[in-house]
């Protein structure tokens, strides 16, 4: 049985940091690619960042730069260290997972954490 649970979120000022962690259990972690999705009030979900099994990164446009992706496949935990956060960040974070190299599309992973919701606020 396979599960990621997130958890970090919460509320927090803009201008701060804040890490977000997945735990993996009933799968291979170290086999697999991570990622996080998430999705704001109103809008469809959307890619933020990946890594593949081999350490390799990915980030959308909108948070390269402030956030990073990692993993500890010893732990089976995906982490998304968050810096400088703005209030468009603000949005429900969902924890990933796959065989293949990450993808920025939802239909290109088989496994979901529920989410953690972050809101930040000025």
């Amino acid at each position: 049985q396979s599960q990621l649970a997130e958890s970090g979120g919460g509320l927090v000022e803009a201008g701060s940091f804040r890490r977000l962690s997945c735990e993996v259990s009933g799968l291979r972690f170290e086999r697999y690619s991570a990622g996080w999705f998430r999705q704001a009030p109103g809008k469809e979900r959307e890619f933020v960042a990946g890594i593949s099994s081999s350490g390799a990164t990915y980030y959308s446009e909108a948070v390269k730069g402030r956030f990073t992706i990692s993993r500890n496949n010893n732990q089976n935990t995906a982490y998304l260290e968050m810096n400088n956060l703005k209030l468009e960040d603000t949005a429900v974070y969902f924890c990933t997972a796959d065989r293949l190299d990450p993808a920025q599309t939802i239909k290109g992973w088989s496994y979901w954490g529920q989410g953690t919701q972050l809101i930040v606020s000025s």
